[in-house]
Formats: C-alpha cells, structure tokens, sequence
C-alpha cells in the first residue's frame, strides 16, 4: 500500500509480513527528517477514514465523537475482524488506540508500530496512518484535542499499566456531553496525565528511503530470517559495512541487528496473530531454535509468547 492510497496487496501464506498494508518498497515512507530544513512546514490535508469491507462492531465515523474546547477527550470501543484494514487517512486530533485483545499494525511516513494486547500506539494530530487488524480485534479510541498541554509530540507504541488500562476503558464509557469541572472532567485530566508519564514499548520498525539501504531493507522485509550481515551485503549495496552501519544508526536510529530483531518481533508478532505454532514461527524468522526465540520474545514484551498470548486481554504478570 503506498501513500497515494492505491492497493498493492501481496498475499503469502508463507510469511505473514507480506500481508494487505505492508510497503515493499521503503521509498513509499519518506524520512520527514530528511526534508529539505529552508522548506517551510505544511499543515496536513485532511484525509479521511476509508475502510476495507467487513463486519465491524462500533460506532461508524459519521457517528463518532469529536474532541473540543468543553470536551477535551472522547473515546469509543470497537470489534474489527481480522484482515480488516483502515485505509491512509489522518484526523484534525491527537488520537490514542488501545488493543484489549487482537494484534493491529500502524503504519505511518515514519515506519510501522506493532501494537499487541496490552499496548496502545499514539498518534499526533495530522500524521497519515494506516491500521491492519491481524486477528480479530478489540480495542478502544480516544480522541484529544491537539492543544492540550505537553502531549507526546511523535508517534508511539505505549506500555499501558492497570491504571492507565482502567482509565482508557472508563473514558469510553463517558457521557457525550460530561460537564466541565465536573468528575467526568477529571477522569479525562488524569488520563491525559497518565498517557504523558507511559513508557514508551519500543515496538517500533523505522523505515528510510536512503538509496544504499534500500536493497537490504527490501531484501529484510521480504525475508526477515534472512542472516546475512552488513559484510555479506556491503558489495550489493555499493557501501563499506562501515559506512552501512553509520546509515542504520543515522537514518533508522538503531543498529543493524537491533533493527533486523525489531522486523523479526514484528513479523513473529503476525505469524502468532495468525494460529502458527511457536516452533514454526521462530524457524521462520531467522532463530535457531524455539528456546532462543522465546528468550528474545520475553526480553521484549515480558513474557513467553505462550503466556502472553493465553493471558485475558495480553495482560500477564510483572507487566506495568
């Protein structure tokens, strides 16, 4: 799918990365921060919501609320079935989405957030997104007004606490029309508090359209238990090693294995979407064996895919 909005859907059983949504080439995600400095800024055009068929369960977006000045922050739940996608589209508002239960994929310019259960990914107002539902998802919106005070200002995959969680699902629950000063109100401040103080997950695969990375992140997108190392790659990419691993740090903001990890998780995260046995899913994205896929999978999301996956809600012990 690449920003113009016309669909280049690749189909694969056999790696689920390559599923409706999923950008081939990362030249279709420009890095913003690359754009020339002397260009001023440009306020987004907005775009609206489009969504793929389906069944879906909640509000359409006619009918949704919309933050202002007296209602600062709205939210609503939703069921969406899996493969159903949320077309390029952008909102005139901060926007929070948490998943309860399912995994979503958010892509944006920047890259894509993986979001499962437990999880919620911020994105700021006016920022082009496109959201996968791989499962069957449940999950609940907010809506923020772009002016409220000291908001995360770049999008992000958040670790939502129990507080936080209970927070998210009462907000959904408010009235349309809940007095200013009133206890309604101050739910929503305390929210707006606890969204600022999350920690960030880090489930985050940046993208950049530099030309000498451009056949390795391919090469990886396309097959992410690909074990080739920046040696292997330097000749086809026209770029030392050396110089390949200043790109990563430079454009991506990562190192070359920390990145490749972060494309693994993201496409372990899809194929445990999907119903594949964890055997199967660590072979397929590049481990040695189950064991050393499970200790990486703890290592970044706190528990074995097993117990994360079975626990209510993703919600597992020792888990903020």
């Amino acid at each position: 799918m690449s920003l113009n909005g016309q669909s280049d859907r690749i189909m694969s059983s056999r790696r689920p990365w390559l599923q409706p949504g999923l950008p081939l080439q990362a030249s279709d995600f420009p890095n913003p921060e690359r754009q020339p400095p002397s260009e001023p800024a440009r306020p987004p055009e907005p775009r609206p919501v489009v969504e793929s068929p389906g069944v879906a369960v909640g509000p359409p977006a006619a009918a949704r609320p919309q933050p202002n000045a007296r209602l600062p922050v709205v939210g609503f739940a939703r069921v969406m079935p899996s493969g159903r996608v949320i077309d390029w589209h952008n909102h005139e508002f901060c926007q929070l989405l948490y998943a309860a239960s399912g995994l979503m994929r958010v892509h944006t310019p920047a890259g894509v957030w993986g979001v499962p259960p437990q999880r919620a990914v911020w994105i700021p107002v006016g920022v082009d997104h496109q959201v996968e539902h791989l499962g069957d998802v449940d999950f609940r919106t907010l809506y923020l007004a772009p002016d409220l005070p000291d908001l995360p200002k770049d999008c992000g995959v958040l670790v939502v606490a129990p507080l936080l969680r209970e927070l998210i699902v009462a907000v959904t629950h408010l009235p349309k029309d809940y007095a200013q000063g009133g206890a309604e109100a101050r739910l929503a401040g305390v929210l707006m508090d606890q969204i600022i103080a999350a920690p960030r997950a880090g489930l985050h695969l940046p993208l950049s359209s530099e030309r000498r990375l451009q056949p390795l992140i391919r090469a990886l997108l396309a097959d992410p238990a690909d074990r080739r190392g920046l040696d292997d790659w330097a000749a086809r990419c026209g770029a030392s090693s050396r110089t390949l691993a200043r790109l990563f740090e430079r454009e991506l903001g990562l190192g070359f294995r920390q990145w490749r990890q972060q494309l693994r998780l993201q496409d372990a995260l899809a194929r445990l979407a999907a119903g594949e046995a964890i055997t199967s899913v660590a072979l397929a994205v590049g481990y040695d064996s189950p064991s050393a896929f499970i200790a990486m999978f703890k290592r970044e999301l706190g528990a074995s895919p097993g117990r994360y996956l079975a626990a209510p809600g993703g919600a597992v012990a020792g888990e903020g």
